[in-house]
């Protein structure tokens, strides 16, 4: 069956256990100030939504966006381990950028932790290139900044 990507609310049982599962790893691997995800009840917030990508009514990876004026983030990007290697995560860019483009959005961007670096290698294959802190981020040396240039002309 093929893998379906949905807006979902982050309080989606199925939702909320990727998430839960993304903030545990998260926890394991970072000090608290150098964790920038966001929990359930913020990514419920206007400006964001976020999508699940599920297969046969599974729920394998979930991704957000942050929409602002002309510049979005991407937040809350993480694919179950037991669906690792299928190609989810590219679904799940793929979903992200087309929205992103239809609303206008003309740069994404995002912070990703050091030592990620199969989230790095995805991020630098999709034309994410390194850039600096951005928003409320301060400069971490646990923190890699990307961004990326959205062709409108699609």
């Amino acid at each position: 069956m093929a893998v379906t990507i949905k807006p979902a609310s982050p309080r989606d049982p199925q939702a909320e256990a990727l998430l839960l599962k993304s903030h545990a790893l998260m926890r394991s691997l970072y000090a608290p100030e150098d964790s920038h995800f966001l929990d359930v009840d913020a990514l419920c917030a206007p400006d964001i939504t976020l999508f699940l990508a599920a297969e046969d009514g599974q729920a394998l990876g979930c991704i957000a966006l942050r929409t602002g004026e002309r510049c979005a983030e991407v937040k809350s990007f993480f694919v179950d381990p037991a669906a690792r290697g299928r190609g989810i995560g590219q679904a799940l860019l793929d979903h992200l950028f087309a929205v992103a483009c239809a609303g206008g959005v003309q740069v994404l961007r995002l912070e990703t932790g050091v030592g990620l670096d199969a989230a790095a290698r995805l991020y630098r294959a999709n034309g994410f290139v390194p850039s600096g802190p951005f928003g409320q981020y301060a400069a971490s040396a646990a923190s890699l900044f990307f961004e990326k240039s959205l062709d409108q002309s699609r």
